[in-house]
């Protein structure tokens, strides 16, 4: 359906993107479609492109983010049933699926493949600044007779924000009185450090 639709024209195209991501082999076969197309290629990302719908922004000769705009970066997942041999296959997979979206996002940004595979790990969200300052994105979408008023560049991860939220809540049960705490406070702070263990 998307081929049919692409080629129904010629000329440059405007692909705009809201999605939370899908099926990665699906994004590959249009982000393949729209490299291969021979017109000016713009994509517009006005909510969000997360996980595949990343991989397919990344084929635009031109990226803009709206300023509310989002994009997020992970590791590729499946689901795998069967012994230790199917699981360790399971892990080869995935391990290939990271390569070949590495490959997509190394195109377009220019930066490493360790760095990269670091964003994905950490499950990198990334407002319209920080897309354009690592290469994800080329600029943000704006009106013609507007100026635009430079915000800050952020992302996060979201491990390392699960961790920073239950050591947040350590530190504070740290400040109640040892005569104070009592049976739940002691067990909040059991709870948190099993949780650690876990992010």
């Amino acid at each position: 359906m998307f081929k049919d639709e692409l080629y129904s024209g010629d000329g440059p195209i405007t692909v705009w993107i809201n999605s939370p991501g899908g099926d990665c082999i699906a994004a590959s076969q249009i982000y393949s479609m729209l490299m291969d197309y021979k017109g000016e290629v713009t994509v517009k990302i006005d909510g969000i492109a997360a996980s595949a719908a990343s991989v397919i922004a990344m084929a635009g000769n031109k990226v803009l983010m709206a300023p509310t705009a989002l994009m997020m970066i992970h590791n590729p997942a499946m689901a795998a049933f069967g012994d230790h041999n199917d699981m360790a296959k399971a892990i080869d997979v995935l391990n290939e699926v990271k390569e070949s979206i590495i490959n997509a996002y190394q195109i377009k940004t220019d930066k490493s493949r360790n760095l990269l595979s670091k964003l994905m790990e950490a499950e990198t969200w990334m407002n319209a600044n920080k897309a354009i300052e690592l290469g994800f994105a080329d600029g943000i979408l704006e009106r013609e007779s507007s100026e635009v008023v430079p915000t800050d560049a952020y992302m996060f991860g979201a491990k390392e924000f699960d961790m920073a939220l239950v050591n947040k809540i350590s530190d504070k049960s740290k400040d109640v009185p040892s005569s104070k705490k009592g049976r739940n406070v002691n067990e909040l702070k059991d709870k948190l450090a099993t949780i650690k263990n876990y992010i």
